[in-house]
């Protein structure tokens, strides 16, 4: 089945997700796209994909439930071939709010599918891709912020701490599977221009605050996208455990 690379980014039906897979393509890699709501948006870069010359395939999943991780891989192995690259990217952001107004259910989201999600769609990474167990080896992006260094104050601390375990989790996988073929990096976004900003209810929220960043400008999905898709590829091949701060500076 396997033509070449293939490569399960979540969250790809936008923003940074949908660079990555958009880049990922163009450099060879066959893709799944894992959305979990909206598939006209998946939908539309699996077209721009194909239209290039590239493979690609649509995913509705919801990462937070293990059911959905599992049939997300089973997809992926049947359509595309045994995965060899995994970028953790779905997160979510609630509306910034002080953690003295934050409900459990608010905090149960977030950690659910920004920690969760990511944690079951490494392992069914790992399950595949570790020669361990037979398989080829790969490589892991997983994509954390740089509100985990910083906290995000009076605005989501919740989103920063579920990314600070992203931190966590990328340095101690990255020890725990070095042996088996399989290379776990991260990168840390900055201020970003994606639709995730509308989610925290300020779309405007990069041009607010870009004067705080050194390079005085927001980044571009594509920009975060060229990282990860360097940390997968062979020019990053004795990278392991390793977090790429792309902020700008700041």
């Amino acid at each position: 089945m396997n033509h070449g690379p293939v490569a399960v980014i979540t969250g790809a039906s936008r923003g940074i997700g949908a660079a990555t897979a958009r880049l990922a393509a163009a450099r060879g890699y066959a893709v799944g796209i894992n959305y979990r709501t909206n598939g006209g948006a998946a939908e539309k870069v699996v077209g721009d994909i194909e239209a290039a010359g590239g493979r690609a395939v649509s995913i509705q999943a919801d990462v937070s439930e293990e059911q959905d991780v599992l049939r997300l891989f089973e997809t992926v192995d049947r359509s595309l071939g045994t995965v060899t690259a995994l970028v953790n990217n779905a997160g979510i952001l609630e509306t910034q709010m002080r953690v003295a107004d934050m409900t459990a259910e608010r905090l149960n989201r977030v950690f659910r599918i920004n920690v969760t999600g990511s944690f079951l769609c490494a392992r069914e990474a790992i399950r595949r891709m570790s020669t361990r167990s037979g398989g080829p080896g790969g490589a892991i992006v997983n994509l954390s912020s740089g509100a985990s260094r910083l906290g995000a104050p009076g605005e989501y601390i919740d989103y920063a701490a579920s990314k600070g375990a992203i931190d966590t989790l990328t340095i101690g996988l990255s020890k725990e599977v070095a042996e088996e073929g399989i290379r776990v990096n991260a990168v840390r976004p900055g201020f970003i221009y994606t639709d995730i900003h509308a989610s925290g209810g300020e779309p405007g929220r990069v041009d607010r605050v870009k004067a705080f960043v050194p390079m005085k400008r927001g980044g571009t999905p594509e920009e975060v996208a060229h990282a990860i898709i360097w940390l997968l590829s062979d020019e990053a091949s004795y990278i392991t455990g390793s977090i790429i701060d792309i902020t700008g500076g700041r």
